[in-house]
């Protein structure tokens, strides 16, 4: 999502006739878009932004800095006191007027402008943000679309509803247009974002006649752009998955077989406390009904350890269910206390050995169980959306099947934006290698 509203914002600056570098000593203006999800993340974007002004003092540069997002919500006026040197501090919902300020910034760079309100309001979004007007010789694959903003759910360990504030969605007809918009522009991927995508529309639109969620209707209307081959979105709530959400994997032939269902913890009282709202049994029976529509639906989570007052008991039950659910990928995370959040203040506080002995066990049974469902897709062909250059080596290809698992294999450059079939080889922890299969 922080990555959407950076391109967002990118395309925003293009338009006003700014260039985006490609290196940060190159740049006059420097924003750092930034998370609070966990401490290490503000603390990372502290020490990074006191770095970049260090170097610029030193070289005797004149640059305007900048903080956006979580962050900055949350931490506001003291990174002020806290990174002498700073221009702009902007929240959540304030980044329409970043321009207008850096305007006035490049007059006198003297200022200091903080600005973090409007999280009560619904943000003002800025839309026909085509990355194609960033980077022109860049071709793409796939593109993010923000379908809502903020979150209701107040999770006892989550700092967003107070970051980004209460769900807005935007209108179906919206999203549409924006789709269409990207469609012309060649990309072959819609990926649908929101904190809770599946809550999409819950109170400005109504449920069909035929029973299908406002999220389930926009799958539809998507489903119908020509040029548009697939779709997928996160990240969702297992409560989102009723059974018109569930049946659309096996009715509509774009959306992806694959779901990342964060499911936080197996132990229901730990669940009852994160105020989930889903036991674990539940969870798994979700899984069960996915795979019944499509047995090659790959699916992901999330997985918190060492939530306050998490026992032995509890986490045994967190390994039992990851045995169950055989997820392809899990984001294992320690519980990081968000001050302000009600998980914070709840006694029991799990020692950080203990949070980081859990979280080797969990890693190592998770990558138990990826290895084998990964090892069992040699010798399958899949269809890839080839997206580029790999990370690691920038003479193979990568992309993503249907079930978005990561392949790599080798190809011409002219590849990127198209949909082939490989025969996957060999496999690696978190990815598959393939050869083309040619028709």
């Amino acid at each position: 999502m922080n990555k959407r509203d950076s391109e967002a914002l990118a395309a925003c600056f293009a338009e006003r006739g700014y260039s985006i570098q490609e290196k940060e000593q190159d740049a006059d203006i420097i924003l750092l878009n930034t998370c609070s999800v966990r401490d290490g993340a503000e603390h990372k974007a502290v020490g990074k932004m006191q770095m970049l002004i260090a170097q610029a003092r030193l070289h005797k540069e004149k640059k305007i800095f900048g903080i956006m997002g979580c962050a900055a919500q949350v931490l506001g006026e003291s990174l002020v006191h806290d990174l002498p040197g700073i221009h702009l501090v902007i929240g959540t919902h304030r980044y329409h007027r970043i321009p207008e300020y850096l305007e006035a910034l490049l007059k006198d760079s003297s200022k200091v402008i903080v600005d973090c309100s409007g999280i009560t309001e619904k943000p003002v979004s800025f839309q026909n943000h085509l990355l194609q007007r960033v980077s022109p010789n860049t071709i793409q694959a796939s593109a993010f679309v923000n379908i809502m903003h903020g979150c209701n759910q107040y999770c006892t360990y989550c700092i967003v509803p107070y970051t980004r504030g209460h769900e807005f969605s935007r209108s179906i007809e919206e999203i549409v247009h924006e789709c269409e918009a990207l469609a012309k522009e060649g990309i072959k991927e819609i990926i649908l974002l929101g904190q809770i995508v599946t809550n999409f529309g819950k109170r400005e639109i109504h449920v069909s006649e035929d029973g299908k969620t406002p999220f389930v209707q926009l799958l539809d209307a998507i489903h119908e752009i020509e040029g548009i081959e697939r779709i997928r979105f996160t990240a969702p709530h297992p409560k989102g998955y009723g059974d018109d959400l569930i049946e659309s994997y096996q009715r509509l032939p774009k959306l992806c077989q694959s779901a990342h269902i964060p499911v936080q913890s197996g132990s229901n009282r730990i669940l009852k406390e994160m105020h989930r709202g889903y036991t674990g049994e539940h969870f798994l029976e979700i899984l069960s009904k996915l795979r019944n529509v499509q047995p090659s639906m790959g699916i992901a989570t999330d997985i918190i350890v060492g939530f306050p007052g998490e026992t032995d008991e509890d986490f045994q039950k967190t390994l039992e269910l990851v045995r169950k659910a055989r997820f392809d990928n899990a984001f294992l995370f320690k519980y990081s206390p968000r001050e302000g959040t009600p998980a914070a203040k709840m006694p029991n506080q799990v020692p950080m050995r203990i949070k980081e002995e859990r979280h080797a066990e969990l890693m190592r049974v998770v990558n138990e169980l990826s290895a084998e469902i990964f090892q069992q897709m040699i010798g399958k062909t899949v269809e890839v959306l080839v997206e580029g250059p790999s990370r690691r080596n920038p003479n193979r290809l990568q992309g993503r099947s249907r079930c978005n698992k990561i392949v790599l294999f080798e190809g011409d450059k002219d590849w990127i934006g198209t949909i082939r079939r490989f025969r996957i080889t060999r496999s690696g922890q978190y990815s598959l290698y393939g050869e083309e299969v040619k028709n």
